[in-house]
């Protein structure tokens, strides 16, 4: 009798059939709220109807250039003579990329320094004035920097590009042509204006918005895995290699494709720095390359009408360039869990 009611009261009862559904939550608009939403979405939606705008705009003025030997011509021809009827953009478009690379290549490990110093390691009492030095640089003219490359950094490392050229010249990027290190007399003229220095200039250019990139994501680190690392006996590097990094990776990687693709536009420190020269040089301690901002700007106030729209075809080639890049950017922090954590 009493195994009966014990086996009575185990037994799994049925659960009667509810109707129950889950509630859907909904905030309740302010109306305080409706002037906030009708501005921000008006803002967004200016931002992308200019962007659109700015695109149809290089492809109308640029049409007649795209059209006269078609836009596969363009995008492979060296030689930038419009008004003899041959011109392309696959010289100046790599010379973009090279620098670009080159800039990204020393900004990125001393923004992410910088950016790891003062979040984690920089006093209390001094951090607040190093972010305003971070943010201050990043807002110094072009021209300035320029000016600093061309008569500061360019005589003065002109033995670091011969050095690299002795020693590992046999690396076909810094290979020289012309260049005999056995040769006292040679003249260290052949490494001015290379992509190698633009490539200095311009990372300097980049590095302050960089590290302020880096800087905002290593600061969302969770405070409980930092203190749990560090109660379980990690050092303080230990723990920014085990969360900081870890948890601040897409904003890394976004951080530096935002830089990149500020790299790939800059013109005035270019401008200023460059010999411009209108085939692929990949050999980047060697003097003369070109980008597609820097050949707008030099050419544009002495062009033709043809070689204008020439002009405006190469910058909607730029202009769809940093679209992609800034594009990938926005994406990768988007999926990351730093950006993820910043929604």
């Amino acid at each position: 009798m009493t195994d009966t009611f014990t086996d009575v009261l185990e037994a799994p009862q049925p659960v009667p059939p509810t109707d129950d559904k889950p509630r859907s939550l909904k905030a309740k608009a302010d109306r305080s709220d409706l002037p906030f939403r009708i501005g921000t979405r008006t803002a967004a939606s200016g931002v992308l109807a200019i962007m659109l705008l700015v695109g149809i705009f290089l492809l109308i003025q640029g049409g007649q250039a795209l059209t006269a030997d078609g836009p596969i011509k363009f995008l492979t021809t060296q030689s930038w003579e419009p008004n003899s009827g041959v011109f392309g953009i696959a010289a100046v478009i790599l010379g973009s990329i090279f620098i670009a690379l080159t800039a990204i290549f020393f900004a990125v490990p001393l923004a992410t320094g910088t950016a790891l110093y003062i979040s984690e390691y920089a006093p209390r009492q001094i951090k607040q004035g190093l972010i305003t030095l971070v943010d201050l640089m990043a807002a110094v003219p072009s021209v300035v920097y320029g000016l600093w490359g061309l008569k500061a950094l360019q005589p003065n490392i002109l033995n670091v590009s011969q050095f690299i050229a002795t020693w590992f010249g046999w690396i076909p990027i810094f290979h020289v042509d012309g260049f005999d290190s056995s040769d006292p007399l040679s003249s260290p003229t052949i490494f001015t204006a290379s992509t190698f220095v633009i490539g200095l200039v311009v990372g300097m250019m980049v590095a302050p918005i960089t590290c302020s990139i880096m800087r905002e994501v290593f600061t969302q680190a969770p405070i409980g895995e930092r203190e749990g690392a560090l109660a379980l006996g990690a050092t303080r590097w230990g723990m920014i290699r085990q969360v900081v990094i870890p948890f601040g990776r897409g904003g890394m990687i976004g951080g530096t494709m935002l830089g990149l693709g500020r790299a790939l536009g800059e013109t005035i420190a270019v401008a200023l720095i460059v010999s411009p020269i209108y085939q692929i040089q990949p050999q980047i301690l060697k003097s003369g390359t070109s980008t597609i901002s820097a050949l707008i700007a030099l050419r544009y106030s002495e062009s033709s009408p043809f070689e204008i729209s020439a002009l405006m075809a190469a910058g909607l080639a730029l202009f769809v360039l940093t679209l992609i890049v800034n594009f990938g950017a926005s994406l990768i922090i988007a999926r990351s869990r730093s950006g993820a954590s910043s929604d």
